[in-house]
C-alpha cells in the first residue's frame, strides 16, 4: 500500500479544495419557501422572482433604486433628548436603542435625502421596519418636519414611503405628540402649494395611519401590503366576527376608495416619476434609470 497516494494525498486535495459556503447567499421567500440567490433578490429589489411577494427593503437599498444614478444627499435631522422618561422593560430603552442601530447601521427609524428622480429633484423619506418596528418616536416626528421644511425651502415634492408598527411605546406620550406634529408639516406642504406623494408600505399600522401616512395628495403602495390602525386580529377578537378575506390589505383598501395605486416595486420609481412631474406641471421625463446627475449642473425648475 502506497500511503503517499492513499492517505497522504487525498488529505491534502480535500484541505485545499474546500469552500466555506456563506450563510447569506440564499433568502427564504416567506410567502412560498423558495430559496432566492442573494445577487437575484438584490437586482429584483427584494420581491420574490417565483411569486411576486415583496420582502422588506432597507430605506438605503430603496433610494439607490429610487434616485438617478443611487446619487442622494441626506438630510439632517435633529436628535431629540435620550430617553426621556428614562422608560425600561426588559431592556433600559437606550440598550434597544443601541441594538437596533447595530443591527440596522442607522442612527434612528427613517432616512431623509434629497436628489433627483428622473431629472426630477425631490425630498424623499423613508421608515425602516427593521428598526424597532419603524415605530414612531421623537426622532421620526422630526425627521418629517426636517423634510417638509426642506421641501419648502427648495420648492421640491416631498416622498413618503411608510413603513411602522405604530407609535413608540418606550416614549409614551411624547410619541403619540408627533402625530399633530406631522400633520402640520404635511399642512406646510400644502400651504407652499408642494406635492405630498405617500408610499405604503408593508406593514404601515398604528398612530402611523391616523397621522402623515394617510395624508397624502396621491396614495400609492405595494401589493399586498397591510395597511389598517387596528390589526385584524385585534378587530376579530373585539367584535367576534370573522373578517373578509384581504381585509385592511392594499388591493382592499384600493377597491373601497381609500387608496389611488397599488404598484409593485419595480415599477414604482417610474410610477413617481410621472405623478410628481405631471402635479408640478413639468413635462413627461424619460423613463427608465437615469444616470447621476452631473456635478454643478443646472437641476429643472420645479415651481409649480
Amino acid at each position: 500500500m502506497n500511503w503517499i497516494t492513499n492517505y497522504v494525498r487525498p488529505r491534502i486535495n480535500s484541505i485545499f479544495s474546500r469552500r466555506e459556503m456563506p450563510e447569506n447567499l440564499w433568502t427564504k421567500c416567506d410567502a412560498c419557501g423558495t430559496m432566492l440567490f442573494h445577487r437575484e433578490l438584490t437586482e429584483a429589489l427584494n420581491v420574490c422572482t417565483s411569486c411576486g411577494h415583496h420582502m422588506a427593503i432597507s430605506p438605503r437599498q430603496r433610494f439607490e433604486a429610487l434616485f438617478d444614478g443611487g446619487i442622494f444627499n441626506e438630510v439632517d435631522v435633529p436628535a431629540p433628548v435620550d430617553d426621556p422618561l428614562r422608560f425600561r422593560d426588559q431592556k433600559k430603552y437606550p440598550d434597544r436603542l443601541r441594538a437596533a442601530q447595530k443591527a440596522t447601521g442607522e442612527a434612528e427609524a427613517m432616512l431623509v435625502a434629497e436628489g433627483e428622480m428622473g431629472r426630477t429633484p425631490i425630498v424623499a423619506a423613508a421608515q425602516d421596519f427593521s428598526f424597532m418596528g419603524g415605530s414612531m418616536g421623537m426622532y421620526v416626528g422630526n425627521a418629517i418636519i426636517a423634510a417638509a421644511q426642506r421641501a419648502v425651502a427648495l420648492k421640491r415634492p416631498l416622498i413618503l414611503f411608510s413603513a411602522a408598527g405604530g407609535a413608540r411605546m418606550q416614549e409614551g406620550i411624547l410619541s403619540l405628540m408627533q402625530m399633530p406634529r406631522t400633520t402640520v408639516a404635511v399642512q406646510m406642504l400644502r400651504e407652499a402649494g408642494l406635492p405630498y406623494i405617500v408610499v405604503l408600505t408593508h406593514p404601515t399600522t398604528g398612530g402611523v395611519t391616523a397621522s402623515y401616512a394617510m395624508l397624502g395628495d396621491v396614495q400609492i403602495a405595494e401589493p399586498n401590503a397591510l395597511i389598517c390602525f387596528a390589526g385584524p386580529r385585534v378587530i376579530e377578537q373585539t367584535i367576534r366576527e370573522k373578517l373578509p378575506e384581504g381585509f385592511q390589505r392594499a388591493e382592499y383598501l384600493l377597491d373601497h376608495g381609500m387608496l389611488d395605486r397599488v404598484t409593485p416595486r419595480a415599477e414604482l420609481r417610474d410610477e413617481l416619476i410621472r405623478i410628481t412631474r405631471m402635479l408640478l406641471g413639468l413635462t413627461p421625463a424619460v423613463a427608465g434609470d437615469l444616470p447621476a446627475p452631473a456635478a454643478g449642473g443646472d437641476a429643472p425648475a420645479t415651481t409649480p
